[in-house]
């Protein structure tokens, strides 16, 4: 199956959130739902970004820290993480995000490639941004993003 060419559409639909302040978009046909935060069950051994499962009407779904996974700072303000609820080829899986956003549509002619100035976690993760009169848009290519098998790396 070929790779969607975002800049071909006219206008494309965004699930949106934040994650310490940097306002990411995820194809709204990529989403399955969105969710408070859910009771986890630690994975012993599981790489850092995984904060756990969580058992969605009895689907086992693996839960990523978006924060961890950008290495951006911890969560420090005691507020709980939010669940964005993303389909992939192998199953469910939660991004936990600190708020969730509106879904919102964009026009094509304002995607672009991730600038060189964000930083490199973020940008590895990224099919491009889209430019809004008073931010970026980052677009989430979530089979990067979810890809974290295998143990802890080392820095």
């Amino acid at each position: 199956m070929a790779t969607q060419d975002l800049s071909t559409q006219a206008t494309r639909q965004f699930a949106t959130f934040f994650v310490d302040g940097l306002f990411f978009g995820i194809d709204v046909l990529e989403v399955q739902e969105v969710l408070r935060y859910q009771e986890m069950t630690r994975v012993p051994l599981a790489p850092e970004v995984i904060e756990g499962l969580i058992n969605l009407r009895g689907q086992i779904v693996t839960a990523i820290d978006m924060r961890r996974r950008l290495k951006l700072r911890p969560r420090t303000d005691g507020r709980t993480p939010m669940n964005t609820v993303v389909r992939t080829e192998e199953g469910a899986v939660s991004l936990l995000v600190d708020e969730i956003g509106d879904v919102i549509a964009v026009d094509a002619d304002t995607f672009e490639r991730a600038p060189d100035n964000l930083n490199p976690e973020a940008r590895e993760l990224l099919q491009g941004v889209y430019k809004q009169k008073d931010r970026l848009l980052l677009i989430l290519d979530t089979k990067k993003t979810i890809g974290v098998s295998g143990g802890t790396h080392q820095s």
